[in-house]
């Protein structure tokens, strides 16, 4: 056992001892939930009859689409007591739309890590740490788009459709393939996006979190949630 896991671990057991388990939910506990950004209840176009809503016609979607300060960024981990999400809170970047040849389409995503936040500091500074993120050297993570696939041609005002988004995400500077399964809807001049995929700690040169009264999955779920607008 390394110095680091038995001061954890005996920072931990004193909490226990001093304050019961509600010390023990807030080190190890989650304080962050996921924010949607399409309505639980939203329906599939796909489902919808033609006649039933007006189309959003490839004039109100084409064109550069800019991510809008209300998007977010997760990441989650499943650990040996409940799921933990870290959020990002200050993601930038652009998506250029064209419904009829959506090969030609460009999107990319930036996130500061640097402001990452699950809602307890200690573990927030685990996160940014050097066995982590390393935020200090590599402030962001970037996700930029190669491809859509089965992306619509036909949209409908207030209805979600759905696609993937395969491209390279880089974090501390190693790049690697990954495909989001995607949802988006269009209402109002405003379209929001959510989407997820899964990555490993050792993807990323990061060690697993276990502590000695804690363990974690290997798997980190990574989840957006963008506003955009043109």
């Amino acid at each position: 056992m390394n110095i680091r896991k038995t001061v954890l671990a005996l920072g931990v057991a004193a909490a226990l001892i001093g304050g019961g388990y509600a010390a023990y939910d807030y080190y190890a506990g989650n304080h962050i939930t996921i924010q949607q950004v399409i309505p639980a209840a939203a329906t599939s176009s796909a489902s919808v009859p033609t006649n039933s809503m007006t189309a959003a016609v490839p004039a109100k979607l084409d064109g550069l689409w800019t991510i809008q300060p209300a998007s977010k960024v997760y990441l989650s981990v499943t650990t040996s007591k409940e799921t933990v999400n870290i959020e990002g809170a200050s993601v930038k970047g652009t998506w250029v739309i064209n419904t009829a040849e959506p090969n030609l389409m460009k999107a990319e995503g930036i996130v500061d890590t640097t402001v990452l936040q699950s809602g307890n500091p200690q573990r927030d500074n685990h996160v940014k740490g050097n066995d982590s993120l390393n935020t200090a050297k590599f402030p962001e993570a970037k996700f930029t788009v190669k491809s859509f696939d089965n992306f619509p041609k036909e949209w409908k005002e207030g209805s979600k459709v759905s696609f993937t988004m395969t491209g390279t995400l880089t974090i501390k500077d190693i790049a690697m393939d990954v495909t989001f399964t995607s949802e988006a809807l269009y209402s109002q001049g405003t379209l929001n996006v959510e989407g997820s995929t899964v990555v490993t700690f050792a993807d990323y040169g990061m060690k697993n979190p276990h502590t000695v009264l804690l363990e974690a999955q290997n798997n980190v779920t990574v989840q957006l949630r963008l506003v955009l607008k043109l």
